[in-house]
């Protein structure tokens, strides 16, 4: 199979998407962990989640668990599934009360894309999973 291994420029490009992602999804967590009072006044409001500490703690445990499980390669596919469960929850909450739908409702989906995207660059198991080039399907 041709993509069994990646290319130094898709390995690089990659890194690029995955890094992106993960520093946005561990400065999330840390917020809700480290200030979740900061987290509470910066959400938006009628999102019909308790606005509380607990909450807060609660969500950002949540999202930091897959995203330490993403970080690890051994675990990076496991990591993306978690985290891509937590982004439909996000996106299914920004639906049901009618955020803004490029700004709001479909910012999970972008990282979803950039996550998987970048996934599949740098990881020969994803590529074989996902064969999106001409040759890998036959």
């Amino acid at each position: 199979m041709t993509d069994a291994v990646p290319t130094k420029g898709q390995l690089i490009a990659g890194r690029v998407l995955s890094g992106l992602v993960i520093l946005f999804l561990l400065f999330d967590a840390g917020l809700k962990l480290a200030s979740p009072e900061t987290a509470i006044k910066y959400s938006p409001p009628g999102l019909g989640w308790p606005l509380d500490v607990s909450t807060m703690y609660l969500l950002g445990t949540l999202l930091l668990i897959p995203t330490i499980l993403h970080i690890w390669r051994p675990t990076a596919i496991l990591g993306a599934i978690l985290i891509t469960g937590y982004l439909g929850g996000a996106i299914a909450t920004h639906v049901r009360i009618n955020s803004p739908l490029f700004s709001h409702s479909l910012f999970g989906v972008y990282l979803g894309v950039m996550l998987w995207g970048g996934l599949w660059l740098r990881d020969p198991r994803v590529r074989a999973l996902i064969p999106l080039s001409k040759g890998a399907a036959a």
